[in-house]
């Protein structure tokens, strides 16, 4: 399966910025959506950003202003502009991939849905 890899985690103070990175690999693949999630101790995995094959955004209320998702079609790279960080903001980030995928032991194109292990975001002063 497509494996993804974040990077650009951080300790930050409030207001600062980050720059998160999510790398796709491994093998003949087709993204569809990319997005990132994240998730604080004690609640649940909520959406923050994401975008579409055809460049389409949404975005988590929460950080709508302040958050910019991107990607870069050539490396296979999504990223996260974070401004204006919160401390609210803290929480792991995960990135999150779909598309299609060759599978060598089937032989035709499969339906991925993969997820990185995440990226550590502190927002604290």
């Amino acid at each position: 399966q497509v494996q993804l890899v974040e990077s650009g985690g951080g300790l930050v103070q409030p207001g600062g910025s980050l720059r998160l990175s999510c790398a796709a690999s491994g093998g003949l693949f087709r993204l569809n959506t990319m997005g990132w999630y994240r998730q604080a101790p004690g609640k649940e995995r909520e959406l923050v950003a994401g975008i579409t094959s055809s460049g389409s955004t949404n975005y988590a209320d929460s950080v709508k202003d302040r958050f910019t998702i991107s990607k870069d079609n050539g490396k296979n790279t999504a990223y996260l502009q974070m401004n204006g960080l919160k401390a609210e903001d803290t929480a792991v980030y995960y990135c999150n991939a779909d598309g299609t995928i060759f599978d060598a032991m089937k032989s035709f194109p499969v339906d991925f849905d993969s997820w990185g292990q995440g990226t550590q975001v502190t927002v604290s002063s």
